[in-house]
């Protein structure tokens, strides 16, 4: 063995000797012909793009931190956190959040990242030697890349404000960023989202296996919701007609899919796993970011997504329950629905509040023979069990694996935009226009869908919109970027979200109605101030 090992280094330091001598050891060779210098033809582009589809799945699925999907959704109107698992924690205790959270810092880094992913495709495509794609090609290609920029900046505005604009891909380290303002910003995810609307294709010329690729109305209805942000509301309420008039999409009113002969509703229709795609039936759908089981399809699904965990309850904890598909899987429920959304929200009859929508009711289902005295019969919602064992949950998040019992990931897919949203951001940019009565008129479209009672323009608020939100988009959205946008999470938060038994909000302030700048960018910034938010 020693003699192995003696020839072992020898050789080493050898090859050691050998390259010092060679500066050609250093040079890079680049293998892939579709690195950014080698983007020359439509395959190289194309394989770019899908590039810029694999990480907006990352930020739904963050297996490092379980509790991930729950920092946009406690601290807020909606949830308590019932079983923080951690990076969620500064986010409903307030004090503690600063500028080295790592949420702040994961959101930061991803949106940058994306950024100069689509600088790369945006700033090749115009290679004017590139003549083997045709200059419709070229814009659409322009178009889908500008689609995820303006994204990645409207996130990016709604966290943090002002934040530097960067246009061009980075070559080099760059230590002089400086903030730009909140305008400037807003200017530039207009323009993209502007050029991704003309140029996008129509979802109708998307053969079935393409949808899921960006389409122009999901810009119509990103540029809605930025309107609203920026208070240009008649322009909001504008983009919102565009794809609410397009033809293209209608409320699911009717049973369809793989369960509708079986017990449930329309709503609670599209949150079947083979029903959330439009291929599948689902005409509401605007975005769906279509997953995979990993174990069944090459690439499959980005990480681990934990939403099914996070929401679901812990029901299979309690003695005599095990995880089940009518159940929806198995959760660990890192956050409770609260009081106010079980008890207060929906009115009698809604659709939305369905027991196949929100599950409110569990049966003894373990048919092991110990258990046999209580099989089938109703568990007692009654103790700290209805904390997160027994609590109610929703079941849009639903998914059961026969084959992965234990539920290490959710393989389902994401519904990213649907028409009940758009009806929403047209109903709240009427209402900021002082037009109730049409307000009125197209939140009623989502109450005629629910069964809820009609309501006149005297009921029209911004609480009311925003109650309405959580009825419709209750675990869709993210619920804290909603509040933040309105400047009405301080109010709701403590209005409506202050009798949480354990985990309650606290030290919730103006200043985070924004994100902490985080530090490590602050301080690698050395050639230039890179201003903090205020308060942290």
């Amino acid at each position: 063995m020693k003699k192995h090992i003696k020839i072992f280094v020898c050789a080493c330091m050898g090859l050691q000797l050998f390259t010092a001598c060679d500066d050609s050891f250093l040079d890079e060779e680049v293998l892939s012909n579709y690195a950014p210098s080698t983007l020359t033809d439509e395959a190289g582009f194309e394989a770019s793009l899908i590039g810029l589809y694999n990480h907006n799945s990352t930020f739904y699925s963050v297996s490092w931190a379980q509790g991930w999907p729950a920092v946009w959704q406690v601290g807020t109107d909606i949830v308590w956190p019932v079983q923080p698992q951690g990076i969620e924690a500064p986010y409903f205790d307030y004090g503690r959040l600063n500028s080295t959270d790592g949420a702040a810092d994961y959101t930061w880094n991803w949106s940058y990242t994306m950024i100069n992913n689509a600088n790369i495709i945006i700033q090749n495509i115009k290679n004017p030697d590139i003549t083997s794609i045709t200059d419709e090609n070229k814009s659409r290609i322009e178009a889908e890349a500008r689609f995820f920029r303006g994204l990645a900046y409207n996130v990016l505005a709604t966290a943090f404000g002002g934040v530097p604009i960067v246009t061009e891909p980075l070559t080099a380290p760059k230590t002089d960023f400086v903030r730009a303002p909140l305008e400037d910003v807003n200017s530039l995810i207009v323009s993209d989202l502007q050029f991704a609307a003309e140029n996008l294709p129509d979802i109708a010329d998307l053969p079935a296996d393409r949808q899921a690729r960006a389409n122009k109305y999901m810009a119509n209805h990103l540029l809605s919701e930025v309107y609203l942000r920026t208070g240009d509301n008649a322009k909001a309420e504008e983009q919102a007609d565009v794809v609410i008039n397009s033809g293209r999409f209608s409320l699911i009113t009717q049973r369809y899919g793989l369960k509708a002969n079986q017990p449930g509703d329309p709503f609670s229709d599209m949150f079947i796993y083979g029903n959330e795609r439009r291929s599948q039936g689902n005409t509401e759908a605007i975005w769906v970011m279509e997953a995979e089981n990993p174990r069944n399809v090459p690439g499959g699904m980005t990480d681990n997504p934990q939403q099914r965990r996070v929401w679901q309850a812990a029901y299979h904890n309690r003695a005599g329950m095990v995880p089940a598909d009518s159940l929806g899987g198995r959760g660990v429920a890192r956050i409770r629905l609260n009081n106010w959304v079980l008890y207060d929200l929906y009115p009698e009859g809604d659709m939305r509040n369905s027991e196949y929508n929100i599950n409110r009711h569990l049966w003894y289902n373990d048919p092991a023979p110990k258990y046999s005295n209580i099989y089938k019969t109703e568990v007692p919602y009654e103790g700290p069990d209805t904390l997160y064992i027994i609590c109610p949950y929703t079941m849009k998040w639903g998914q059961f694996d026969p084959l992965d019992v234990f539920g290490y990931g959710m393989w389902k897919d994401f519904i990213l935009m649907r028409l009940g949203e758009t009806y929403l951001f047209r109903t709240e940019a009427e209402f900021k226009q002082g037009k109730l009565e049409e307000a009125a008129e197209s939140i009623n479209v989502l109450r005629d869908r629910a069964h809820a009672p009609h309501v006149s323009a005297a009921d029209i608020t911004l609480d009311f919109i925003l109650d309405e939100r959580a009825r419709e988009l209750l675990a869709e959205e993210n619920r804290r970027f909603t509040l933040m946008r309105t400047g009405t999470l301080i109010d709701r938060a403590t209005r409506l979200n202050n009798d949480a038994p354990i985990n309650p909000i606290t030290g919730l302030t103006e200043n985070n109605l924004l994100l902490p700048i985080p530090q490590n960018e602050i301080d690698l910034n050395k050639d230039a101030v890179l201003e903090q938010n205020p308060g942290y």
